[in-house]
């Protein structure tokens, strides 16, 4: 496992994060945590909705805390029948920390995530509120998870000019089957250079082949028959043929197509047992080439959509024939 920094910060966080979502029981979470760990992996991603994962968290780093780059988010309700018990306004913040922080037996969260966006909340009410809270000392750094790129930009724009703490990293979903991302969200984070922690680099299990292989679906999955495209075959199809030709597995590769966008994207890996995380962990060594990268590119079609697709590439219209010799920065400088 190799290191970067989280966005602009000195933070050291590992090339992949473990997701603590599918946590399930004590003992295999401790076993998943010493797998990862062991491997190098240092950031540990839940979430207040997660309440069962924080509290399974809590229980098996009390001794080793520091050790990890503990992450969780807020925003979501924790009370449906209370109107203030959700949203990103600075009373749910509040009190969603302080519930996070006891349950996760810590004094302090090294990355605490906006989980989504919450429009009804002035973005610079929540950004101040972040600020506070960090210059409490309770939160280290801060992330925006499923937030519009205009939003998260508006937000590091008020976070400069006041002196606040900034976003440093964006979550967001990431997979062969939704490029979404690669539109506006993921050139922002790189103008930004923020860290780009991605999730569902399977698509709930379609690119792992499980659901595919065989044609059964098993039962109690999210996934069933007739929500299954034909897109969805073609993609899978096409990882499992990169995955037979390399000889490593079908999850490893779609996880590692995620990382070659990009040096800003960290995958989040999420298991429910020690052998998906053991498999999940072999995306490290997987380096795909470039002929397979353009094949599993070419499996399924994505359009990049406007304005994208008239702001990349050759522009004649825009610079006339010396904008081919100009030989310029290779990414915007905000």
């Amino acid at each position: 496992m190799r290191y970067r920094l989280l966005g602009p910060t000195g933070l050291r966080v590992s090339e992949l994060f473990l997701g603590a979502m599918t946590f399930d029981g004590l003992d295999e979470a401790r076993k998943m945590i010493d797998l990862y760990g062991g491997a190098g992996g240092n950031v540990i991603d839940t979430a207040s909705a997660y309440r069962d994962s924080e509290e399974v968290l809590g229980e098996l780093l009390q001794h080793r805390r520091d050790q990890f780059v503990l992450a969780t988010k807020y925003t979501l309700s924790r009370d449906a029948k209370d109107p203030n018990a959700g949203g990103s306004h600075r009373k749910n913040l509040t009190l969603s920390l302080e519930a996070s922080l006891r349950r996760l037996r810590t004094d302090y969260i090294d990355l605490f995530w906006v989980h989504t966006w919450d429009q009804d909340t002035p973005i610079g009410e929540t950004m101040r509120a972040l600020d506070d809270a960090v210059r409490a000392g309770k939160i280290l750094y801060v992330g925006a998870s499923n937030l519009p790129a205009w939003i998260v930009s508006r937000a590091n724009t008020l976070a400069e000019w006041r002196d606040w703490t900034s976003f440093a990293g964006l979550q967001v979903p990431y997979s062969l089957l939704k490029r979404d991302i690669e539109r506006e969200l993921l050139p922002m984070a790189e103008a930004y250079g923020m860290s780009v922690a991605t999730y569902g680099a399977l698509a709930g299990g379609v690119l792992s082949g499980k659901y595919t292989d065989s044609g059964s679906i098993p039962t109690g999955t999210r996934i069933n028959s007739a929500s299954l495209t034909p897109r969805d075959h073609q993609a899978a199809r096409a990882v499992r043929e990169v995955a037979a030709e390399l000889g490593v597995t079908a999850s490893q590769v779609a996880i590692a197509w995620t990382r070659t966008r990009s040096r800003a994207v960290h995958p989040i890996i999420g298991a429910r047992n020690v052998e998906q995380l053991q498999d999940n962990l072999g995306a490290l060594d997987v380096t795909l080439p470039a002929d397979a990268v353009a094949r599993l590119d070419a499996a399924v079609e994505f359009d990049p959509g406007y304005p994208t697709d008239i702001n990349t590439g050759s522009r004649v219209w825009l610079f006339g024939d010396g904008g081919e010799r100009l030989e310029g920065r290779d990414r915007l400088a905000i």
